[in-house]
Formats: C-alpha cells, sequence, structure tokens
C-alpha cells in the first residue's frame, strides 16, 4: 500500500523538496490503523472470547484461562490461528502471570517452548501486579505527576501569576498524567494518601 512513498519535511524556513521513503514504516496514517484492526478481527474471529477472557488492543493481546491447561490451550489455538494466515505469535514478547498461588509452581508451554513467567506486566500503559496490589502503579503515575510538575513549574512557581491560572495549568498538565488509568483500580488508604500527599507538595 505505501510502495513508492514519497514525504516532505518540514522545518522552521518551511519544507524540503519531496523524496522517497526508503527506511522505515509509514506513521500518522489514519487508514493503517483502520485497516490493521478490520484484518485482526477477522484473524481473530474463530477464537477470540468476550472481555475479560480476551482483551485486544492492536497487535496487543491479553488472555484470561481459569486453569494454566486453559491458557496453554487457548495460546495453541491463537498461534495455529495467526500463523497459518502467515502471521506470528512472538515468543519473546509472550508472558504470563499466574494469580493463583496454588497454580505457581507450574509452566506454560508452546509448542513444547516454555513461555517467560512474570510477577507482572504492562498493559495499555497500566502495571498489573500478580498479588492484586496495585502500590508500583500508584508509585508510577505519581513520577509522571511529578514529570508534568517539572515541566510547568515555570508557571507554577511563579508568584505573577495568578491562583486561577495555576489551577488551571495543574488540572491540564498535571493531575491527568498522575491519575492516568486509576479510576479503574480499587486503592488502599495508604496509596490514596501517596496521591494526597504528592498533590499537596505540588501545590504547596
Amino acid at each position: 500500500m505505501y510502495e513508492k512513498s514519497r514525504t516532505v519535511v518540514r522545518c522552521a524556513v518551511g519544507q524540503t523538496e519531496e523524496f522517497n521513503v526508503e527506511v522505515g514504516l509509514h506513521q500518522g496514517s489514519a487508514l493503517s490503523p483502520f485497516l490493521f484492526a478490520i484484518v485482526m478481527d477477522q484473524l481473530s474471529e474463530e477464537v477470540r472470547q468476550e472481555s475479560p477472557w480476551t482483551m485486544m488492543f492492536a497487535d496487543d493481546t491479553v488472555i484470561c484461562s481459569e486453569s494454566r491447561e486453559q491458557v496453554e490451550e487457548n495460546l495453541e489455538r491463537w498461534r495455529f490461528a495467526l500463523e497459518r494466515r502467515g502471521m506470528k505469535v512472538s515468543r519473546s514478547k509472550t508472558e504470563y502471570m499466574c494469580v493463583n498461588e496454588r497454580e505457581g509452581s507450574g509452566t506454560v508451554r508452546l509448542q513444547g517452548e516454555e513461555v517467560k513467567k512474570v510477577q507482572e506486566f504492562k498493559y495499555l500503559g497500566s502495571t498489573v501486579q500478580s498479588n492484586g496490589e496495585c502500590g508500583k502503579e500508584v508509585k508510577k503515575r505519581v513520577q509522571a505527576g511529578w514529570n508534568g510538575w517539572r515541566k510547568v513549574s515555570g508557571v507554577l512557581c511563579d508568584r505573577k501569576i495568578s491562583a486561577r491560572i495555576k489551577g488551571k495549568v495543574y488540572r491540564t498538565v498535571v493531575r491527568p498524567a498522575m491519575l492516568y488509568g486509576l479510576e479503574t483500580v480499587s486503592l488502599r488508604k495508604r496509596q490514596e494518601s501517596e496521591l494526597e500527599v504528592a498533590e499537596l507538595k505540588m501545590l504547596s
């Protein structure tokens, strides 16, 4: 679809002349993700289950099952469905996480190859832990909040700027970064306190 693609580079003094795109992938196309979603929907139709048993976002897929045997069976079904149509399940990126201590001693295999076991994994930017805790995610969100705060500290620390403007900047830049995804998390009191303490420090 993108054969013989040409592009320009926009800079401070205008645009360069057109040149051929010879390296990398075409970026920024609104059509590409739409076509990819259509293809993945068709490829996974026979093996895909409803949420929460199968969760898909672009090429990231989470498969949930009640036993290790079901995980292996579903993983093999996905592998077969994709590979017979020319796609591959990345062995190096495939991981499994067990949330049941009684199930913690075994292994999951794909075509005889052991799948890497992890205690946590990231999905859509959030960290999911095998023990059901969310402490690491809260710490990561607090750090993201501080990163946002540093970007606008020139405004937030300027005494000449009104509190109303500072509040708008804080609510627009800092707070969304710190609370991203946490509306779906059951926080403990100490984790709520971590967020509150961080916010008080940022606003003081």
